[in-house]
């Protein structure tokens, strides 16, 4: 932590302003830039979007619209989330690229593979969220019974989703921040072990509360890679400190 210090004393604070704004604004367009592409493509992204819907349902899977806005709404989020989600690679080097000047030169090298491991670990909560959310749908249209027939709102359909998608997306981060923790000597391998017990204990009840859609299936496919992202992060660790 000594040297993140002295490196914030080597700037003034307007210069640490400046770079805030500097690197805010690029990510900034670069969502921007990739949100007008989704919101330009919009039917593909929601006939992708839509699959674990009907793969749910095969045979009702339309949307019920209530409101007049609710085309331009939805049109909107997706070009957001959709943004976001292309823009990441991007967003993840700019916020690295502000870190790394606190870290030593031997550090710094790890920039680039810790960009491209947040990018894939993030696409990869991403893709799971999508994979398990048709049975995630099926689970909650089950507890209802049979009797009931769905249509759901498509601003309501996405919300869930995007939440699903963006919260397996983030945790699916665990590893890369225990990694650099342990690069950044605030915790060691040693005490990640020890304390394995209680890190399991501790991720499978936040996957239970953490999961939007509530369903087992959906909890284990948050909670299993995240335990064996846990051990990845000490063995990881374990071979940096070599």
């Amino acid at each position: 932590m000594a040297r993140f210090r002295k490196a914030a004393e080597g700037m003034t604070l307007a210069e640490h302003l400046a770079e805030v704004r500097r690197r805010s604004l690029v990510s900034a367009s670069a969502i921007t830039v990739a949100g007008v592409i989704c919101f330009l493509i919009y039917p593909q992204i929601l006939h992708v979007l839509q699959e674990p819907y009907c793969h749910a349902a095969p045979r009702h899977c339309q949307f019920l619209g209530t409101n007049p806005l609710d085309g331009l709404t939805l049109r909107v989020k997706i070009a957001l989330f959709g943004g976001l989600l292309l823009a990441s690679p991007i967003v993840f080097w700019e916020i690295w690229r502000f870190v790394t000047p606190g870290l030593k030169a031997t550090e710094r090298r790890y920039a680039v593979p810790f960009v491209v491991a947040s990018v894939v670990f993030f696409a990869v909560g991403v893709a799971i969220a999508y994979l398990s959310f048709g049975h995630a749908i099926s689970f909650l249209q089950s507890i209802g019974g049979h009797t009931l027939v769905y249509f759901y709102n498509p601003n309501q359909y996405l919300g869930l989703f995007i939440m699903m998608m963006l919260i397996f997306g983030l945790t699916f981060e665990f590893p890369v921040v225990l990694v650099a923790l342990e690069l950044a000597r605030v915790v060691r391998p040693a005490t990640l072990l020890h304390g394995w017990r209680y890190a399991v204990i501790t991720i499978t009840i936040a996957s239970a509360v953490f999961t939007p859609s509530g369903d087992p299936l959906s909890m284990l496919a948050l909670a299993v890679p995240l335990v064996a992202f846990y051990f990845l992060a000490i063995a990881v660790g374990k071979i940096f400190k070599r």
